[in-house]
Protein backbone atom coordinates (compact mmCIF):
# COMPACT_ATOMS: atom_id res chain seq x y z
CA UNK A 1 0.00 0.00 0.00
CA UNK A 2 1.35 3.19 -0.94
CA UNK A 3 2.37 6.28 1.54
CA UNK A 4 -0.56 8.43 -0.14
CA UNK A 5 -3.10 5.81 0.69
CA UNK A 6 -1.81 6.08 4.62
CA UNK A 7 -1.97 9.71 4.32
CA UNK A 8 -5.63 10.10 5.77
CA UNK A 9 -4.94 7.76 8.31
CA UNK A 10 -1.81 9.81 9.31
CA UNK A 11 -3.58 12.83 9.39
CA UNK A 12 -6.05 11.58 11.58
CA UNK A 13 -4.36 10.24 14.21
CA UNK A 14 -2.04 13.91 14.28
CA UNK A 15 -5.21 15.31 14.76
CA UNK A 16 -6.06 12.95 17.38
CA UNK A 17 -3.04 13.77 19.01
CA UNK A 18 -3.24 17.38 18.84
CA UNK A 19 -6.61 17.61 20.46
CA UNK A 20 -4.98 14.99 23.05
CA UNK A 21 -2.05 17.80 23.85
CA UNK A 22 -4.68 20.88 23.36
CA UNK A 23 -7.09 19.20 26.04
CA UNK A 24 -4.35 17.99 28.44
CA UNK A 25 -2.81 21.84 27.83
CA UNK A 26 -6.15 23.48 29.02
CA UNK A 27 -6.66 20.40 31.91
CA UNK A 28 -3.13 21.50 33.39
CA UNK A 29 -4.47 25.15 32.91
CA UNK A 30 -7.52 24.65 34.97
CA UNK A 31 -5.76 22.75 37.91
CA UNK A 32 -3.47 25.45 38.48
CA UNK A 33 -6.05 28.39 38.42
CA UNK A 34 -8.27 26.47 40.49
CA UNK A 35 -5.29 25.98 43.01
CA UNK A 36 -3.81 29.22 42.97
CA UNK A 37 -7.46 30.74 43.37
CA UNK A 38 -8.16 28.52 45.80
CA UNK A 39 -5.08 29.60 47.53
CA UNK A 40 -5.73 33.19 47.57
CA UNK A 41 -9.17 33.00 49.04
CA UNK A 42 -7.87 30.43 51.72
CA UNK A 43 -4.95 33.21 52.77
CA UNK A 44 -7.70 35.91 52.64
CA UNK A 45 -10.54 34.00 54.67
CA UNK A 46 -10.41 35.37 58.57
CA UNK A 47 -9.91 31.49 59.04
CA UNK A 48 -8.55 28.82 57.44
CA UNK A 49 -10.98 26.94 55.41
CA UNK A 50 -9.73 23.29 56.50
CA UNK A 51 -9.61 24.71 60.26
CA UNK A 52 -13.13 25.88 59.76
CA UNK A 53 -14.96 23.25 57.99
CA UNK A 54 -15.27 21.43 61.13
CA UNK A 55 -17.88 24.28 62.67
CA UNK A 56 -19.56 24.48 59.34
CA UNK A 57 -23.11 22.75 60.76
CA UNK A 58 -22.84 24.72 63.49
CA UNK A 59 -24.94 28.06 62.54
CA UNK A 60 -27.61 26.11 60.99
CA UNK A 61 -28.14 23.77 64.49
CA UNK A 62 -28.66 26.62 66.62
CA UNK A 63 -31.09 27.81 64.46
CA UNK A 64 -33.04 24.37 64.11
CA UNK A 65 -31.97 23.81 68.11
CA UNK A 66 -34.12 27.27 69.17
CA UNK A 67 -36.60 26.97 66.78
CA UNK A 68 -37.41 23.39 67.68
CA UNK A 69 -37.49 24.85 71.68
CA UNK A 70 -39.90 27.44 70.40
CA UNK A 71 -41.72 25.63 68.24
CA UNK A 72 -45.22 26.54 69.30
CA UNK A 73 -44.44 30.05 67.97
CA UNK A 74 -44.02 29.14 64.34
CA UNK A 75 -47.58 29.19 63.48
CA UNK A 76 -47.47 32.98 64.79
CA UNK A 77 -44.78 33.93 62.48
CA UNK A 78 -46.15 31.98 59.54
CA UNK A 79 -48.94 34.19 59.57
CA UNK A 80 -46.69 37.45 60.81
CA UNK A 81 -44.56 37.14 57.33
CA UNK A 82 -47.33 36.18 55.30
CA UNK A 83 -47.62 40.31 54.09
CA UNK A 84 -44.17 40.18 53.41
CA UNK A 85 -43.91 37.21 51.20
CA UNK A 86 -47.12 38.56 49.26
CA UNK A 87 -44.73 41.52 48.40
CA UNK A 88 -41.89 39.88 46.88
CA UNK A 89 -44.28 37.53 44.75
CA UNK A 90 -45.91 40.89 43.65
CA UNK A 91 -42.22 42.02 42.81
CA UNK A 92 -41.60 38.76 41.09
CA UNK A 93 -44.99 39.00 39.23
CA UNK A 94 -44.50 42.74 38.21
CA UNK A 95 -40.77 42.57 37.58
CA UNK A 96 -41.39 39.04 35.23
CA UNK A 97 -44.37 40.98 33.53
CA UNK A 98 -42.96 43.99 32.46
CA UNK A 99 -39.35 42.12 31.64
CA UNK A 100 -41.66 40.18 29.42
CA UNK A 101 -43.65 42.83 27.73
CA UNK A 102 -40.14 44.61 27.07
CA UNK A 103 -38.34 40.98 25.93
CA UNK A 104 -41.10 40.71 23.48
CA UNK A 105 -40.65 44.04 21.37
CA UNK A 106 -36.81 43.66 21.90
CA UNK A 107 -36.97 40.04 20.45
CA UNK A 108 -39.45 40.78 17.11
CA UNK A 109 -36.98 43.90 16.76
CA UNK A 110 -33.74 41.75 16.91
CA UNK A 111 -35.03 38.56 14.72
CA UNK A 112 -33.49 39.08 11.31
CA UNK A 113 -35.78 37.54 9.46
CA UNK A 114 -38.29 39.47 11.29
CA UNK A 115 -36.96 43.19 11.65
CA UNK A 116 -38.49 45.87 10.28
CA UNK A 117 -35.14 47.84 10.43
CA UNK A 118 -32.31 45.70 10.02
CA UNK A 119 -29.57 48.27 11.40
CA UNK A 120 -31.36 48.04 14.72
CA UNK A 121 -30.42 44.07 14.85
CA UNK A 122 -26.75 44.31 16.22
CA UNK A 123 -27.47 47.36 18.75
CA UNK A 124 -30.36 46.20 20.02
CA UNK A 125 -28.78 42.67 20.53
CA UNK A 126 -25.93 44.40 22.36
CA UNK A 127 -27.98 45.65 24.65
CA UNK A 128 -29.96 42.73 25.28
CA UNK A 129 -26.77 41.49 26.37
CA UNK A 130 -26.04 44.74 28.62
CA UNK A 131 -29.34 44.22 30.61
CA UNK A 132 -28.38 40.26 31.17
CA UNK A 133 -24.88 40.75 32.01
CA UNK A 134 -25.30 43.52 34.60
CA UNK A 135 -26.38 41.73 37.80
CA UNK A 136 -29.68 42.36 39.18
CA UNK A 137 -28.48 42.92 42.60
CA UNK A 138 -25.43 45.34 41.41
CA UNK A 139 -28.67 47.53 39.36
CA UNK A 140 -30.95 47.66 42.66
CA UNK A 141 -27.70 48.36 45.35
CA UNK A 142 -27.34 51.55 42.61
CA UNK A 143 -31.16 52.24 42.66
CA UNK A 144 -31.29 51.85 46.36
CA UNK A 145 -28.24 54.67 46.20
CA UNK A 146 -30.39 57.12 43.72
CA UNK A 147 -34.22 55.35 45.32
CA UNK A 148 -34.02 54.46 48.82
CA UNK A 149 -34.62 51.40 49.77
CA UNK A 150 -38.52 49.67 48.85
CA UNK A 151 -39.60 47.42 46.52
CA UNK A 152 -39.26 50.24 43.51
CA UNK A 153 -35.34 49.45 43.07
CA UNK A 154 -35.84 45.72 43.08
CA UNK A 155 -38.86 46.21 40.64
CA UNK A 156 -36.75 48.09 38.14
CA UNK A 157 -33.59 45.74 39.01
CA UNK A 158 -35.30 42.40 37.83
CA UNK A 159 -37.15 43.71 35.26
CA UNK A 160 -33.97 44.68 33.76
CA UNK A 161 -32.21 41.95 34.07
CA UNK A 162 -35.61 39.75 32.87
CA UNK A 163 -35.83 42.03 29.62
CA UNK A 164 -32.51 40.83 28.59
CA UNK A 165 -32.77 37.37 29.58
CA UNK A 166 -35.88 36.63 28.39
CA UNK A 167 -35.14 39.02 24.73
CA UNK A 168 -32.08 36.68 24.22
CA UNK A 169 -34.67 33.47 24.89
CA UNK A 170 -38.15 35.54 22.77
CA UNK A 171 -35.65 36.24 19.81
CA UNK A 172 -34.20 32.74 18.83
CA UNK A 173 -37.73 31.66 19.35
CA UNK A 174 -39.10 34.01 16.69
CA UNK A 175 -36.43 33.41 14.39
CA UNK A 176 -37.17 29.90 14.17
CA UNK A 177 -40.97 30.60 13.21
CA UNK A 178 -42.37 29.42 10.21
CA UNK A 179 -42.18 32.64 7.52
CA UNK A 180 -44.91 31.14 5.31
CA UNK A 181 -47.80 33.10 6.95
CA UNK A 182 -45.65 36.16 7.39
CA UNK A 183 -45.55 36.14 3.74
CA UNK A 184 -48.71 35.32 2.96
CA UNK A 185 -50.00 38.72 4.86
CA UNK A 186 -47.48 40.43 3.59
CA UNK A 187 -49.05 39.65 -0.14
CA UNK A 188 -52.18 40.94 0.66
CA UNK A 189 -50.66 44.25 1.83
CA UNK A 190 -50.60 43.61 5.65
CA UNK A 191 -48.31 45.61 7.59
CA UNK A 192 -45.24 44.68 10.07
CA UNK A 193 -47.23 44.92 12.76
CA UNK A 194 -50.78 42.77 11.62
CA UNK A 195 -47.79 39.98 10.36
CA UNK A 196 -46.33 39.75 14.03
CA UNK A 197 -49.61 39.48 15.73
CA UNK A 198 -51.61 37.65 12.95
CA UNK A 199 -48.95 35.21 11.78
CA UNK A 200 -45.71 34.94 14.62
CA UNK A 201 -47.24 35.39 17.73
CA UNK A 202 -49.38 32.34 17.74
CA UNK A 203 -46.78 30.03 16.50
CA UNK A 204 -44.22 31.51 19.58
CA UNK A 205 -46.50 32.13 22.35
CA UNK A 206 -46.59 28.85 23.88
CA UNK A 207 -42.93 28.84 24.17
CA UNK A 208 -42.75 32.63 25.13
CA UNK A 209 -45.14 31.99 27.78
CA UNK A 210 -42.78 28.74 29.25
CA UNK A 211 -39.95 30.89 28.91
CA UNK A 212 -41.69 33.60 31.25
CA UNK A 213 -42.91 31.16 33.66
CA UNK A 214 -39.46 29.84 34.50
CA UNK A 215 -38.18 32.91 34.34
CA UNK A 216 -40.96 33.76 37.37
CA UNK A 217 -39.84 30.94 39.45
CA UNK A 218 -36.39 32.80 39.34
CA UNK A 219 -37.64 36.28 40.07
CA UNK A 220 -39.39 34.78 43.18
CA UNK A 221 -35.65 33.93 44.83
CA UNK A 222 -33.77 37.19 42.82
CA UNK A 223 -36.66 39.59 44.41
CA UNK A 224 -36.02 37.57 47.82
CA UNK A 225 -32.09 38.03 47.76
CA UNK A 226 -32.89 41.58 46.59
CA UNK A 227 -34.14 42.30 50.17
CA UNK A 228 -30.81 41.69 51.54
CA UNK A 229 -29.72 44.41 50.64
CA UNK A 230 -32.68 46.89 51.63
CA UNK A 231 -34.94 46.21 48.62
CA UNK A 232 -38.08 45.13 50.70
CA UNK A 233 -39.93 41.65 50.72
CA UNK A 234 -39.38 38.44 53.10
CA UNK A 235 -35.57 38.67 51.73
CA UNK A 236 -35.22 41.88 54.50
CA UNK A 237 -37.21 40.18 56.96
CA UNK A 238 -34.66 37.55 56.97
CA UNK A 239 -31.54 39.74 57.27
CA UNK A 240 -33.14 41.86 60.22
CA UNK A 241 -34.06 38.61 62.29
CA UNK A 242 -30.61 37.05 61.13
CA UNK A 243 -28.65 40.22 62.68
CA UNK A 244 -31.21 40.46 66.26
CA UNK A 245 -29.31 36.58 66.24
CA UNK A 246 -30.00 34.73 69.40
CA UNK A 247 -34.05 34.91 70.47
CA UNK A 248 -35.01 35.36 66.84
CA UNK A 249 -33.93 32.35 65.15
CA UNK A 250 -37.38 30.76 65.16
CA UNK A 251 -38.37 33.78 63.25
CA UNK A 252 -35.74 32.76 60.45
CA UNK A 253 -37.06 29.00 60.50
CA UNK A 254 -40.70 30.48 59.58
CA UNK A 255 -39.75 32.87 56.67
CA UNK A 256 -37.36 29.91 55.51
CA UNK A 257 -40.33 27.80 55.68
CA UNK A 258 -42.55 30.14 54.11
CA UNK A 259 -39.99 30.68 50.90
CA UNK A 260 -39.56 27.44 50.40
CA UNK A 261 -42.95 26.17 50.48
CA UNK A 262 -44.10 29.31 48.05
CA UNK A 263 -41.13 27.89 45.54
CA UNK A 264 -42.07 24.53 45.23
CA UNK A 265 -45.45 25.58 44.90
CA UNK A 266 -44.85 27.74 41.99
CA UNK A 267 -42.33 25.30 40.94
CA UNK A 268 -44.89 22.76 40.26
CA UNK A 269 -47.61 24.57 39.25
CA UNK A 270 -45.58 26.19 36.56
CA UNK A 271 -43.80 22.59 35.52
CA UNK A 272 -47.39 21.39 34.69
CA UNK A 273 -48.27 25.13 32.81
CA UNK A 274 -45.26 25.00 31.04
CA UNK A 275 -46.22 21.14 29.85
CA UNK A 276 -49.32 22.44 28.82
CA UNK A 277 -48.28 25.06 27.16
CA UNK A 278 -45.31 23.31 24.81
CA UNK A 279 -47.02 20.01 24.37
CA UNK A 280 -50.66 20.36 24.72
CA UNK A 281 -53.24 19.18 26.39
CA UNK A 282 -53.06 17.47 29.99
CA UNK A 283 -49.66 17.84 32.09
CA UNK A 284 -48.47 13.85 33.14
Amino acid sequence: MSAAALSPTAEYLALVRRRRVYGGLLLVLFIVLMASGWRTADARNAGGFLDGIAHILDFPIEILSEAARDWRNLPGYLRQYLPSLIETLNIAAVSTLLGGLIAAVLAVLSARALAPLPWLVVPIRRGMDVMRAMPDIVIALVLIFLLGGGPVPAMIAITLHTAGALGKLFSEVAENADLKPVEGLASVGAGWLARIWFAVAPQVAPNWSSYALLRFEINIRASAILGFVGAGGIGYDLRTTLQWGQGRYDQVVAIFALLFLTIVLVDHLSDRARARLVQGGHAA
